[in-house]
């Protein structure tokens, strides 16, 4: 079974929510969403042509990181901000440390088929 982190709750599985939607699944005002939207610069709801916004999926996760920062982690929204900018970078770079690994070592098979072959 997945283990969730603690700002992880399960919610319908949606191509787009509406701020109404949103509000309560993060049990947050839509006045706090709106907010976030201009502190957190990741939180990019689309819009209607009636002016409706849209969350998706990756936009209401990052709706519940947030909250559990702010409020359970007790971060300020700095804070909060610096977090996710660090988060962002560790995840970032540890997928290309990974796959530089992968070269090396099948560089190193390569150089080793290749020593190989000029012994003989």
């Amino acid at each position: 079974m997945e283990s969730k982190r603690p700002h992880q709750i399960d919610f319908p599985d949606k191509l787009y929510y509406k701020i109404g939607e949103v509000s309560e699944i993060a049990d947050v005002p839509t006045y706090v969403l709106r907010f976030w939207q201009t502190e957190f610069k990741k939180i990019k709801p689309t819009r209607t042509p009636s002016g409706q916004r849209l969350y998706r999926k990756k936009d209401v996760d990052l709706v519940l990181k947030i909250k559990h920062l702010l409020y359970n982690k007790k971060f300020t929204i700095q804070g909060a901000k610096q977090h996710l900018r660090g988060y962002e970078k560790d995840s970032e770079e540890k997928i290309p440390a990974q796959t530089l690994d992968e070269i090396r070592s099948e560089l190193e098979n390569i150089r080793a088929l290749l020593n190989k072959d000029d012994k003989k």
